[in-house]
């Protein structure tokens, strides 16, 4: 049996009974003060039955690339109707616009800064349907609103009014130009492909925008970070003696440059952005490509 929640209609006053939806924060705002505590609080007094689901409050502050890419990662492990509110927002009070969306089976609300562009694109690709809104109902909002915590004050109420089966029209108008940021591809080289560094985990682990698609069949012989090369692919962290470098497969299905119980990143000095190297084999040469 589903779990219900009681809904009052803020314009209307009008009550009904909605499924309630689980509702994911993902933000820059840390754990050191309250400001994540203030938006479950305001979700809870709108939704008092939302399931929330904290992704990360750890997104480097103002990174919205590296939202984004945190976001893409996790959406795909959540059930259809799934409301992701993600407030990674340098540009707040400003005119940057705020956005609801529609993406495929689940919802996103944020800052119209880019944040959703990997989901966007994702179901693009998947022929999904999309339905994007800036958020200009102001009933919808708190009554209050601040310059500079729109999470609080705008993000938070719509996404718990969401939960409680607020229609997306009813929250804005059609946005037909959402932000798109561009995230690089890997480039064919003429020992395979070149790409860049994403993301390093708090293991010191390295990832890269690398996949499995990208070698076209082909075997990764080698790997090169800067001055650093790494020979072959393993399949698990473990392989290989403490403190060896090794390249693997995320779980993501990403190019990850790891070292064996130790930090990766401090090696190899890396940081998002950099030019990663893959040497590339095809089935039955043994020259890279």
């Amino acid at each position: 049996m589903k779990t219900m929640a009681l809904s009052k209609h803020p314009a209307k006053g009008a009550q009904s009974i909605v499924p309630v939806r689980c509702i994911t924060l993902l933000t820059d705002f840390g754990e050191q003060d309250v400001f994540v505590g203030i938006l479950r609080g305001v979700i809870l007094s709108i939704a008092p039955e939302a399931q929330i689901v904290d992704l990360t409050h750890l997104i480097p502050p103002q990174d919205v690339r590296q939202g984004a890419r945190a976001l893409a990662r996790a959406a795909p492990h959540f059930p259809p109707g799934t409301i992701h509110l993600a407030v990674v927002d340098p540009g707040v009070g400003t005119a940057r616009r705020p956005m609801a969306a529609r993406i495929g089976s689940q919802w996103f609300v944020g800052p119209d800064n880019g944040l959703a562009t990997l989901l966007l694109k994702r179901a693009q690709r998947a022929a999904l349907a999309c339905e994007v809104v800036v958020l200009n109902r102001r009933e919808y909002w708190l009554r209050e609103v601040s310059h500079v915590f729109h999470g609080r004050d705008i993000f938070a109420p719509v996404a718990a009014h969401l939960a409680c089966g607020v229609a997306l029209t009813q929250l804005g108008t059609p946005l037909a130009d959402p932000v798109l940021l561009p995230f690089a591809e890997p480039q064919p080289t003429a020992g395979g492909l070149r790409g860049e560094v994403t993301t390093i985990d708090r293991f010191g682990n390295v990832l890269t925008n690398i996949e499995p698609a990208h070698c076209a069949g082909g075997q990764v012989e080698r790997v090169r970070l800067g001055q650093f090369e790494i020979g072959g692919m393993v399949r698990t962290f473990a392989e290989g003696t403490t403190g060896a470098l090794v390249a693997l497969w995320s779980s993501e299905e990403h190019l990850c440059l790891a070292e064996v119980n130790g930090n990766a990143a401090r090696r190899l000095s890396a940081s998002p952005g950099d030019a990663v190297e893959v040497f590339i084999v095809r089935p039955g040469s043994s020259e890279a490509l």
